[in-house]
């Protein structure tokens, strides 16, 4: 077992907890020191009123991925949760 195993098997658990990304259908794909990869699919349940993926998608699956990738340098007894996050979007879907 690696180093880095007790922390990616914390940030599994602590994923697998979120419900938000349960109902988003995200995946936790990897993690490793400093990184942290989610994806989850456009579902017709997560577009917006012109078809595009919602940005809300977008800035949650950040949010999350953020917290992990910062977890992942922190020590092992270490949790973490946003105070502050923002989100620019510069131009509309195509």
């Amino acid at each position: 077992m690696s180093d880095f195993a007790p922390i990616d098997a914390k940030a599994r658990a602590s994923f697998a907890r979120q419900t938000m990304m349960q109902t988003m259908g995200a995946e936790l794909i990897e993690t490793a020191p400093g990184r942290c990869v989610i994806r989850a699919a456009i579902a017709p349940h997560l577009r917006q009123q012109h078809g595009a993926a919602h940005a809300g998608l977008a800035f949650t699956i950040g949010d999350s991925a953020a917290g992990y990738a910062a977890l992942t340098l922190m020590p092992e007894d270490s949790d973490v949760m946003t105070v502050e996050m923002k989100i620019n979007l510069l131009s509309p879907p195509v």
